[in-house]
């Protein structure tokens, strides 16, 4: 299981309370704690501008609780500017977060609630069709964020699921080791390649195994509905036998390494960053169509901390969220009213109709539901990708 945790809190705030241990201890030292010392406590919160007054109440109470645990698929590092902002405007909570590939969040969310007298107070994933399955199962707490009516409807579930991000699934190559007249344009022109230039391209291609990652099977089952072509696609693939790893980081790596010229349905985010970092790293955004995910929040059913998880929401809904997500995070803004080039604006003025966001609804949450059908579907799937020439 892939998991890290960062913890996030008020030093200062802890260093005063050690100071009044000692000062316990020690007796006379105590007499001596200036005002200076005691002003070094975190500031209180502060109702965000355009909030109803009430909502120092929802500050009061998170600030009471003192801690937010969030449970995610986001990178620890690239969540990190999110937290330092957070943590500016509300310094008396500290937060811990957590970072595992989407099948164990689910599952460790799961686990929670059966054994567990509490679960994460925010589930922040990119497997949209888990989330709002957990959602629609209620196992996800309401919330009437003031920052609702900045999402677009596509991406708000019955004020229980919020997305956050606007992401387009891309094609990653490895520009050091590929000819221009080699870079699949669509999804049929990465087919033919590989059915085409099979000698060249065998071993050399990665993509999801979306046995592994709920984010892989979702970007399977929405390809099906886009294309008729999906099955020739994974077919093709199979035939150079692909490489099939968990994670969009994975794909970038062994791409980025020259082990793999190409990636399939990848993270157009990461890889945005990651060529930032490497210039040998290029991607491709298919002209056919383009599909976009967004990361969805829940409020966990039985959160410890449920004020301060209402905080981190309206915070990554806000104007203020959505810019550091875009500018900091370097994961495209969803909002319509953040502007620059990394934001949902920027993306459907450069790229129009081949988007195909994903939207939260009855369609998401029938896909495959039934087990027998997802099962029927992984079995094609894995005779497909197991395809040899």
């Amino acid at each position: 299981m892939k998991l890290r945790e960062l913890l996030r809190g008020a030093p200062a705030a802890r260093c005063c309370l050690c100071m009044s241990l000692a000062c316990f201890v020690f007796g006379a030292p105590c007499l001596q704690v200036t005002a200076q010392e005691i002003i070094r406590f975190p500031a209180k919160g502060q109702v965000p501008p355009g909030y109803p007054a009430q909502y120092a109440a929802i500050i009061a109470a998170a600030e009471q609780e003192g801690q937010l645990v969030i449970h995610s698929t986001t990178d620890i590092g690239i969540a990190a500017p999110l937290i330092d902002d957070f943590q500016t405007l509300y310094p008396r909570i500290e937060v811990r977060y957590q970072d595992m590939n989407s099948n164990d969040l689910h599952n460790v969310y799961l686990g929670d609630l059966l054994a567990s007298p509490t679960t994460a107070d925010v589930l922040w994933s990119s497997a949209m069709d888990l989330q709002l399955r957990l959602a629609s199962a209620g196992q996800a707490q309401a919330y009437d964020s003031p920052e609702i009516a900045g999402l677009p409807p596509w991406a708000l579930w019955k004020n229980l699921a919020f997305g956050t991000t606007f992401e387009p699934i891309v094609v990653i190559y490895n520009k050091r080791l590929l000819a221009a007249d080699e870079i699949p344009q669509t999804h049929a022109d990465l087919a033919r390649l590989l059915t085409e230039k099979r000698d060249r391209f065998f071993g050399k291609v990665a993509t999801y195994n979306i046995e592994r990652s709920a984010l892989g099977f979702l970007l399977a089952t929405q390809d099906e509905r886009a294309s008729g072509e999906y099955w020739p696609l994974i077919r093709a693939l199979g035939s150079v036998g692909t490489h099939l790893v968990p994670t969009t980081e994975a794909i970038l790596t062994r791409v980025g390494k020259g082990e793999d010229l190409l990636g399939y349905n990848a993270l157009g985010s990461y890889a945005y960053i990651e060529s930032k970092r490497d210039s040998s790293v290029g991607y491709v955004y298919p002209r056919d169509y383009t599909l976009v995910i967004t990361r969805i929040m829940l409020i966990g059913k039985k959160a410890a901390n449920p004020n301060a998880a209402r905080l981190w929401v309206d915070y990554l809904l806000s104007r203020r969220g959505q810019t550091v997500l875009a500018d900091g995070a370097n994961l495209p803004s969803l909002r319509g009213d953040v502007a620059g080039a990394n934001s949902a604006a920027a993306l459907t003025n450069a790229l129009g109709q081949s988007l195909r966001p994903i939207p939260l609804g009855p369609d998401l949450l029938a896909t495959f539901s039934d087990q027998t059908k997802r099962l029927a579907f992984l079995r094609q799937w894995q005779q497909a990708i197991a395809m040899k020439p």
